[in-house]
């Protein structure tokens, strides 16, 4: 564990940890569903259409950096299915 062995605290670290571990095992799939459905929709309200071109463009950059033709090629092939 990552405790500060200064003081004797709990990192910021173990923290975030420890909380989420916590909140997993009390809420379920819906409630996560939820969460991300209200923060698209608060990041949607601040924000315009050139920030997610913009995050859109910087993902598909990152993307193409990271893999090949054949990459590309397979999910061509796999359309709109999983």
């Amino acid at each position: 564990m990552a405790r500060n062995q200064d003081q004797g605290k709990m990192s910021r670290e173990e923290a975030g940890r420890m909380g989420g571990e916590a909140t997993s095992k009390k809420h379920n799939k819906e409630f996560y569903q939820e969460i991300g459905k209200k923060g698209g929709q608060a990041t949607a309200n601040s924000h315009d259409k050139e920030f997610y071109q913009e995050i859109g463009k910087r993902g598909g950059d990152a993307t193409a950096e990271s893999h090949d033709k054949d990459f590309y090629r397979d999910i061509g092939r796999k359309g709109g299915r999983n």
